[in-house]
């Protein structure tokens, strides 16, 4: 069961086995559709290579190009692309239900900056022994979270206890 290796990119050159193609010259203007041979051919003399641009078309598109530089630009708008991408990561800020007003500042303030960096944020708010007989201290505590983030952010999880613990997830508007 010995199967050819499968070659990555476009078929170029004797590669290309359909009969006619749609042929674009090396300065990007339409030559028509031709036989496969007189386009390889066409190449040739230019020194060049016939890329298949868009195969599955009827009949397939076909270049006269360097192949080694379409490559190498193909890779480069990858990369650029690769670039440009962001990654959303999920934060956790870790509240207690009877928080100092302080410490909620300074967790607010590290709230603030992951929204600005576009991340989401899961607030979990931890409840310890008897806290627990009072969980609406905690969600007084997350609606308080929720009405200071209004701007910036939108609810994308409800509070809702987990638990020993109540979770909210916040999203960047």
């Amino acid at each position: 069961m010995n199967t050819p290796p499968v070659k990555e990119g476009p078929r170029m050159n004797e590669e290309i086995r359909v009969p006619r193609v749609l042929l674009i010259d090396q300065h990007g203007e339409k030559q028509g559709v031709m036989p496969t041979s007189a386009a390889i051919e066409a190449a040739e003399e230019a020194g060049l290579d016939l890329v298949e641009i868009v195969p599955n078309a009827d009949p397939p598109v076909c270049k006269i190009l360097d192949y080694g530089k379409f490559k190498f630009q193909e890779q480069k708008k990858k990369n650029e692309a690769r670039k440009k991408q962001k990654v959303v990561e999920l934060k956790e800020i870790k509240l207690r239900p009877n928080i100092d007003q302080h410490d909620y500042d300074v967790k607010a303030r590290s709230m603030h900056r992951f929204f600005e960096e576009g991340d989401k944020v899961k607030i979990t708010l931890r409840f310890r022994g008897r806290e627990l007989a009072h969980p609406e201290l905690g969600m007084k505590l997350l609606q308080k979270v929720k009405a200071d983030f209004e701007p910036v952010a939108k609810v994308e999880y409800e509070p809702r206890m987990e638990g020993r613990q109540m979770i909210m997830i916040l999203a960047p508007r």
